[in-house]
């Protein structure tokens, strides 16, 4: 059972119709798996368009999903909100051919700014943290 309190319906459709209408989504293929106020899990299957010259999953396609997470937990809380700052510590390389998870939480919704985190996965196995500060642009509206 999870410790996050459940959304509204509308919320709910909306956050996964923004999500899969988002055009960068679609391009790296971030899909989103749970949504909970305050929390999101989003995901992606890295491809060979996602490698660095290196041959390992670049390190932006990492950042993009942790936004994404931080940015979702954020739209979870019916709060529409823009990256001001984010900070993403990597730890590991994620091996090839496995889904990469990240899961943001809100920490704190203040009357501007929102604070969030983020930590991204890979087979069970911590591979970047984020903490990141959104500007509130607004609330999102369902009526």
């Amino acid at each position: 059972m999870s410790a996050y309190e459940r959304i509204a319906p509308e919320l709910y459709a909306y956050i996964c119709n923004t999500v899969s209408d988002t055009p960068f989504y679609n391009l790296i293929g971030i899909n989103l798996e749970r949504i909970e106020k305050g929390h999101a899990v989003l995901s992606v299957w890295p491809k060979e368009d996602h490698l660095n010259p290196l041959g390992m999953v670049h390190g932006g396609l990492v950042v993009t999903l942790a936004d994404a997470a931080m940015g979702n937990a954020i739209r979870s809380m019916g709060i529409k909100g823009v990256t001001a700052d984010i900070t993403v510590s990597f730890i590991s390389p994620p091996p090839l051919g496995v889904k990469i998870e990240a899961e943001g939480r809100v920490l704190k919704a203040g009357q501007n700014l929102i604070f969030a985190e983020a930590e991204v996965w890979a087979e069970k196995k911590l591979i970047a943290k984020s903490q990141g500060t959104f500007f509130k642009t607004g609330e999102i509206s369902l009526g």
